[in-house]
């Protein structure tokens, strides 16, 4: 049976709708237990479509406390994952100082334009996390790019073609001098080396709200008629600790910087068991989902609770319906 609930939107009346994500029944789909070789855990994919298979690239945290990243491929994207037998992409700290302290938390965008993957990942450098990118045809061999935003920022992902000729990329960077607040920012290129143009596309808010310390992208921006589709996770900083749930925002098409809907409410947050207890408790850290264009369906994946891997499933249409009925953001919001 579908789950319903009631919700106040924008026009204030009541309304009822579907529950948007719906767990795989048989979570997690990945755990360090299935890696070909020893490690602590594995988790927070990135994903995309390769082949006609569903390709994860995740990140795996050795015994060390050091993070690198891996690959596995599924035929249905559920169950029978082919991993590779050793690290996929490891630091390279002796040409790439900043990956020193490992590498993170990968979004895949495909571009047609250059006719490769963009892997947007987290460098941990001595001086604090901070964007990177590679490119890649096979998944096999990475042309890096090093290094794209200064420490501290992470959560970046790159829009999969150019809006007004500009590339343009989402990133959350954290100045420790203002506080524990941290925004969503969107910045613009000409060549995705130099980026420019900084400003803030997403304010982390305020009080009691359930995204109210940090904000940052989950998975890739989605292209769509009504706009794209935005994912991005909140922050709340509690007595017992943080917790990380979910929201949704919808961005203009040929504007991104303009945010058209956002939802007050979070549409998916720890609730079992793997995304409760773990490594790092009461956390659903997506990077990466994959849409069937015949279906409209979604496989969103996820890490959770910093331990395992669990998948779940939407509708797009589902979620373009509901952030439609969502308020428009306000100044600072």
């Amino acid at each position: 049976m579908v789950k319903r609930f009631e919700t106040k939107l924008a026009d204030s009346k009541s309304q009822t709708y579907k529950e948007l994500f719906k767990r795989l029944q048989g979570n997690p789909i990945l755990t360090s237990n299935d890696l070909p070789y020893a490690a602590n855990t594995i988790f927070n994919p990135a994903a995309t479509l390769y082949n006609n298979k569903v390709l994860l690239l995740a990140r795996v945290e050795d015994r060390r406390g050091f993070s690198h990243l891996v690959k596995a491929v599924s035929d249905d994207g559920i169950s029978n994952w082919i991993i590779d037998e050793k690290p996929t992409l490891e630091p390279d700290p002796e040409n790439y100082p900043e990956e020193e302290w490992g590498i993170e938390d990968p979004r895949i965008t495909w571009v047609e334009e250059i006719g490769k993957y963009a892997v947007v990942y987290t460098s941990f450098s001595r001086g604090g996390p901070l964007v990177s990118m590679a490119l890649t045809e096979d998944f096999e061999t990475y042309e890096r790019l090093g290094p794209i935003m200064p420490p501290e920022d992470k959560d970046a992902a790159l829009f999969p073609r150019r809006i007004n000729g500009k590339w343009l990329l989402i990133h959350r960077p954290i100045n420790a001098n203002y506080g524990p607040e941290a925004h969503i920012w969107i910045s613009k290129s000409d060549d995705l080396k130099y980026w420019g143009e900084h400003q803030i596309l997403i304010h982390a808010r305020k009080g009691a709200w359930w995204d109210s310390n940090k904000v940052g992208l989950s998975t890739p921006p989605l292209e769509t008629p009504e706009g794209w589709l935005i994912l991005y996770h909140g922050v709340r900083l509690t007595a017992a600790g943080a917790i990380y749930r979910l929201g949704l925002a919808l961005l203009d098409l040929e504007n991104p910087c303009r945010v058209l809907r956002r939802s007050d409410e979070w549409v998916f947050g720890p609730q079992e068991c793997y995304e409760r207890e773990g490594d790092v408790a009461d956390v659903v850290f997506p990077c990466g989902w994959v849409l069937n264009k015949e279906t409209g369906r979604i496989n969103l994946y996820y890490g959770a609770a910093d331990t395992c891997i669990a998948m779940a499933t939407a509708n797009l249409n589902d979620l373009l319906d509901y952030i439609k009925r969502c308020p428009e953001p306000k100044h600072n919001e």
